[in-house]
């Protein structure tokens, strides 16, 4: 239980007459064999997963803000490049101006006898300057939603989101060179 967050790519792939420069071949097998489910014919896009984070509270809050017009309902959301480009620089600039520093961080909490939180508290790295941090990219509460603090696991969020993001901007950027660029989609969702 808790906030799982999805990142996805969608391949346009269908095949026309009047495109045959365009023409992909699509098979899908279970057990080495043709799928019965699964006409390859009639396959128009392949959906790839190509980015994960669990517990990412500051970045699902920065994809319901930016493109999901607010509202968080588990719903699937288009993602663009300059969305994208924006996520990626808002990350690079947490990295460089924030560095860590050897502190106590948050390591779960129990409930003491009159119902408050009690953290567990235990050696980690802190952020040294979680005020930009929190000035880009906040981090926000919710049920199952992760720790808010600005510390190593924070920055292990920010570093994934960096690789998504410019794994995928390469990638794309590649293809634009091409006589037949991909044909592309981009889209958010999570689920909590």
């Amino acid at each position: 239980m808790g906030l799982d967050m999805y990142f996805f790519k969608k391949t346009y792939v269908k095949n026309w007459d009047h495109a045959p420069e365009r023409k992909h071949e699509v098979s899908v097998k279970l057990n080495g064999e043709k799928h019965p489910a699964i006409d390859p014919k009639k396959v128009t896009y392949i959906q790839e997963e190509v980015g994960y984070w669990r517990k990412a509270n500051s970045i699902h809050q920065w994809f319901v803000d930016n493109c999901q017009n607010g509202k968080d309902e588990c719903q699937e959301a288009y993602v663009d490049v300059e969305k994208m480009k924006e996520l990626l620089n808002l990350c690079q600039a947490i990295k460089e101006n924030c560095k860590l520093k050897k502190g106590k961080i948050s390591h779960g909490y129990t409930i003491g006898a009159d119902g408050e939180e009690i953290h567990n508290m235990q050696d980690g790295m802190i952020m040294e300057n979680p005020l930009f941090a929190a000035d880009l990219l906040p981090t926000q509460s919710g049920f199952f939603f992760g720790g808010t603090e600005y510390d190593e696991y924070y920055m292990q969020d920010i570093d994934n989101t960096i690789k998504i993001m410019k794994d995928e901007l390469a990638l794309i950027e590649k293809h634009a060179k091409d006589e037949t660029p991909l044909m592309t989609e981009y889209y958010y969702r999570s689920s909590w």
